[in-house]
């Protein structure tokens, strides 16, 4: 058993590593001001930026962490973000008297082994013990939307099973063990190697200079791009149990609504209404636990374990391409070649009529084209205009959004190959092929 010393010693470098580079209390308002973080103010409750106060405070009382990430800058999750920072009495009494709540506005200095969650998520919350195990994660978002998976009940009902967890640490540790992921290369998002513009992000933190989570996996993407590791694979993070075939119920986050026919869950016998309590193993506290274990097997044939609160421990065989889905409304996307740099929303419902175009096929307009980016100038050289409508690819109509054409157009080209478009313009088609260039 390591002697008293020693296991101060490990605190204080596990500490250390929490703590590296992170603001000091005295910095809250002239943070909170830069940042117009208005959901922020009037909540004395939240230690506001400062990891170390929080650990500290934890330590002290023997009290869980529950960290929050609140991308300020972004409109996604505004509401929720506010009804959890200042608009709820159910969350404040329980955090404040329970929990030791911080609300983290910046990624700078955050340690990446330690906080590994869905950085795509406007706002996404982690649970730990002053030791650095984690408990629980909550927050999910979807081609539905940034809040089809939040709920102020659902947070409530995760905050109490992680009081349940921390009551019994360490005998639990066990399932508690995979909640943590392994090491990164790397301690902050500064010392990341694909990650840009590293001198304006060590300058002091503002609106406009903030290192926003989505950054994180813009800068897995280029490194992996420059290092000639990149694979599709790494864009299927993080998938929902939809993809087993189970529909969570959001204001439960493990009870059962719904099981798909035909799906893995199905074919194992789980029912609707128990609860998933396991998953290989792990406790399950909401939809973001689960999505954490998924997240960590492959996208190839599979297995995974799941215990339900009836139908006990099941074994799902999950086919190859299991995790894939629609992720169009990540904004990490944008990092991953090729870059079309061409801005398309969608036509309306007169201009689509005086054009012909059937009901639900794409249709989107041209309306800005990057000429400062290299991809923007190929689309000029491609015969691309502004004001042209894009019709189809390939001579095929597609029934995508303007963020799943995109998509499609980074899943199915390369750089160094030519996007082929039809365009309407003055009222006459026209076949265009575009080069993909970065």
């Amino acid at each position: 058993m390591p002697s008293p010393r020693m296991m101060s010693f490990c605190l204080s470098a596990l500490l250390s590593g929490l703590l590296l580079g992170l603001p000091s209390a005295h910095s809250d308002d002239a943070l909170r001001e830069r940042l117009e973080d208005e959901h922020a103010f009037g909540s004395d409750w939240w230690i506001y930026n400062d990891m170390a106060e929080a650990l500290a405070a934890a330590r002290e009382q023997n009290k869980p962490l529950f960290v929050t990430f609140r991308c300020v800058p972004c409109e996604d999750c505004s509401a929720f973000d506010a009804e959890v920072a200042s608009g709820n009495d159910v969350i404040a009494k329980l955090a404040s008297e329970k929990f030791i709540p911080i609300r983290q506005v910046e990624m700078k200095g955050v340690d990446l082994s330690q906080f590994q969650f869905d950085y795509d998520l406007n706002w996404a919350a982690m649970f730990i013990n002053a030791d650095g195990t984690v408990y629980a994660r909550y927050g999910t978002q979807s081609a539905e939307g940034a809040d089809a998976y939040n709920s102020i009940e659902g947070l409530k009902k995760t905050m109490q099973r992680v009081l349940e967890l921390h009551e019994n640490y360490p005998e639990n540790a066990d399932q508690l063990r995979g909640k943590r992921g392994a090491d990164k290369p790397y301690r902050t998002a500064l010392e990341m190697p694909g990650l840009p513009n590293k001198d304006r992000f060590r300058q002091l933190t503002s609106r406009r200079n903030c290192i926003h989570c989505h950054n994180l996996h813009d800068a897995e993407h280029f490194a992996a791009q420059e290092s000639g590791e990149f694979t599709h694979d790494m864009l299927w993070r993080f998938p929902l149990p939809d993809n087993l075939g189970l529909k969570i119920d959001p204001d439960n986050g493990r009870r059962i609504k719904d099981v798909v026919n035909g799906s893995a869950a199905a074919a194992v016998g789980l029912q609707e209404g128990e609860e998933v309590l396991q998953m290989n193993g792990q406790a399950i506290t909401s939809i973001a636990d689960m999505q954490w274990v998924l997240h960590n097997l492959p996208n190839d044939a599979t297995k995974v374990r799941v215990t339900g609160s009836e139908s006990g421990e099941k074994v799902l065989a999950l086919k190859p391409g299991w995790k894939e889905t629609d992720i169009s409304w990540r904004g990490s996307l944008w990092s991953v070649s090729p870059r079309l740099r061409v801005w398309t929303p969608p036509i309306g419902s007169k201009e689509r009529s005086e054009l012909d175009l059937a009901e639900g096929s794409g249709a989107f307009e041209a309306r800005w084209i990057n000429n400062g980016e290299p991809g923007g100038r190929a689309a000029l050289e491609g015969g691309l205009r502004k004001g042209d409508i894009i019709v189809a690819v390939d001579g095929k109509s597609l029934p995508l959004t303007p963020a799943q054409f995109q998509l499609y157009v980074k899943l199915n080209y390369k750089v160094g190959e030519k996007l082929p478009v039809t365009v309407i313009r003055n009222g006459k088609r026209r076949e265009l092929q575009i080069p993909l260039v970065e």
